[in-house]
């Protein structure tokens, strides 16, 4: 005869705890400060114009072609600190604001600061190279924060699931549109802008963070292997690979 089976007749079981898994995280405190700093110095650009008639920040940081041939090098990362007008810094600050975050909570701020300047670095020797208009902008050191995004993705998406196509087409759409814009408008420097995703792309491929689960369950963090050497290989990559075109840009341009 059948009968129900009572409670007492299975054994008692505890639900499966949930794996609790620790992201390293830092608070985007160089993101911030740049937003700060970048601010302040268009501020003393509008201020030069409005009082002296004559935009005396520009003029010693602007990337100018026969300056940095002189050997005023630091036009080749100073432009990322200045902006033609509010629009301008209105639409880069936002973008630092959007991706700045995020990248830093990643690579911390050390590391975040070097793939920052050394993208804006690498747009503008991209630039020197291939155009001869003076530019200015942080736009060269955008780019390279949405390339370095779009490499975490790539190296990472094994831990990162199914976000993982969404999240880099909306990376590509944002680079493609922006680059559209800026082969169809005047005034905007696009090699600059493709020089800052190389020099992103290098950075963040040798340099970036690259996670790795330690731990026991449930208690799971995440590691990034390139946490001691990560800043090195990347700042090594970048300059390899520019400081040649940038001596290239000495000669070709000079002559």
């Amino acid at each position: 005869m059948n009968q129900n089976p009572t409670p007492e007749q299975f054994p008692q079981t505890q639900p499966p705890r949930p794996v609790q898994v620790a992201v390293p995280s830092v608070k985007p405190y160089a993101t911030y400060t740049l937003l700060v700093v970048t601010t302040l110095v268009y501020l003393l650009q509008l201020a030069g114009q409005n009082l002296l008639n004559a935009d005396v920040v520009t003029a010693l940081g602007v990337k100018d072609d026969a300056l940095i041939r002189l050997g005023q090098l630091w036009r080749l990362i100073t432009p990322v600190f200045l902006h033609a007008s509010i629009l301008h810094i209105a639409f880069n600050m936002y973008a630092l604001f959007i991706f700045g975050r995020g990248i830093e909570a990643r690579y911390g701020h050390g590391r975040f600061l070097l793939l920052y300047f050394l993208s804006g670095y690498a747009g503008n020797v991209m630039s020197f190279l291939l155009t001869v208009s003076p530019s200015l902008g942080a736009s060269t050191a955008i780019f390279g924060l949405i390339s370095a995004e779009g490499v975490f993705i790539i190296q990472n998406r094994a831990l990162l699931g199914n976000r993982v196509n969404r999240s880099l087409m909306n990376l590509v759409y944002i680079a493609g549109v922006n680059l559209l814009i800026g082969f169809t408008t005047t005034g905007v420097d696009n090699w600059g802008h493709i020089g800052g995703l190389l020099g992103g792309l290098l950075f963040a491929w040798f340099g970036g963070p690259r996670w790795k689960l330690e731990g026991f369950y449930p208690s799971v963090k995440l590691v990034d292997e390139r946490e001691g050497h990560g800043a090195l290989a990347g700042t090594l990559s970048v300059l390899l690979f520019f400081i040649p075109l940038t001596v290239l840009g000495w000669i070709w341009v000079g002559k």
